[in-house]
């Protein structure tokens, strides 16, 4: 018999539904809520069970286009721990994409996330998800020397931002050591032809410099689809106190997948500069992406997550690019 203590036991299986919340619904967000939206049409994957989803939002500009996607708006401010009260015992599945406070973060905790201190909290108001999904960044290895890092590396961040993206991975695992079942998914550059500032085009009409080839540093990228595609099978698919490197299998240098990108458009590589003349040109934020090199190992992205990429290389998800910039959709 189904116990009444239980959020979808109550109620006989073809009324139940799987209430899905998002934190931080931006760009990977929306294409998560598509996705699902499209496997319920298609009654594959995700979409065999109904799903009720929602996002947490900031803005009141947001939810009319949330609601077009079948997605419920809630209100509320991850600065605000009291806004998310209402958050507590709801949802029985979480996938959180929201970014730490910027880099104007100052002070004597600046290495703590406080969004995702007061998400947790709220969180334990209640009943716990069943499942959570925080989406980070590789950026918590630090500089690798340009090895192959798989999941058990033990994490060394450089840079304030990864250190906040280190701090709320301990907050999400707390979660985990009294009940939900957490999964970390360790993501790196984010790129896509349809995502905003998601392709090198600005960059390359620039003339942005890249590093000398004897300086460069191996860099590592997700197509955006893809990501979300992730997240869905984390969700439903990810195990408990788990991490998962999230990327494609492109072994690539950063100069070289700027030359890659100018081949496809036609248009000059990048000049070459030496590390000591790139610290004159280039901005600190800039400079600290080319300061770390790794790889990713991603075995147990595809054999746990079972997830196949429609994108396995940066060369298959530009291909369209040229035509994308060149001839864009009336």
């Amino acid at each position: 018999m189904p116990s009444n203590q239980s959020p979808l036991g109550a109620l006989p299986a073809r009324f139940r539904r799987m209430r899905v919340l998002i934190i931080g619904c931006g760009d990977v967000g929306m294409r998560v809520a598509r996705q699902l939206r499209a496997a319920a049409r298609e009654g594959s994957g995700a979409g065999r069970m109904k799903v009720s989803l929602a996002a947490l939002t900031t803005s009141a500009d947001r939810p009319a286009q949330l609601r077009a996607l079948g997605v419920r708006p809630l209100l509320g401010d991850l600065d605000d721990a009291v806004t998310l009260r209402r958050l507590a015992g709801v949802f029985q599945r979480v996938l959180y994409l929201a970014p730490p406070p910027g880099e104007g973060e100052t002070g004597p905790c600046w290495w703590r996330d406080r969004r995702s201190e007061n998400f947790v909290r709220a969180l334990r108001l209640r009943a716990l998800p069943d499942a959570l999904v925080y989406a980070s960044t590789t950026g918590v290895y630090g500089h690798c020397a340009g090895a192959l890092v798989s999941e058990s590396r033990p994490a060394a961040p450089a840079t304030p931002r990864a250190h906040r993206r280190a701090n709320a991975e301990l907050a999400m695992r707390h979660l985990g050591r009294v009940g939900a079942r957490v999964s970390i998914l360790r993501v790196p550059g984010i790129y896509g032809i349809d995502r905003p500032n998601g392709t090198p085009v600005a960059r390359l009409q620039r003339g942005t410099p890249v590093l000398a080839r004897e300086d460069d540093v191996y860099t590592n990228h997700i197509q955006a689809d893809d990501l979300a595609r992730a997240c869905l099978a984390a969700l439903w698919r990810g195990r408990p106190q788990r991490i998962y490197n999230v990327s494609d299998r492109t072994d690539m240098r950063m100069g070289d997948y700027f030359d890659l990108a100018a081949d496809l458009l036609g248009m000059p590589r990048p000049p070459r500069v030496a590390r000591d003349a790139a610290k004159e040109q280039l901005p600190v934020s800039l400079l600290s992406f080319m300061s770390e090199s790794r790889r990713l190992d991603t075995a147990r992205m595809h054999k746990e997550l079972r997830l196949r990429l429609r994108y396995p290389t940066v060369a298959e998800g530009l291909s369209g690019l040229r035509e994308q910039l060149f001839c864009p959709p009336v």
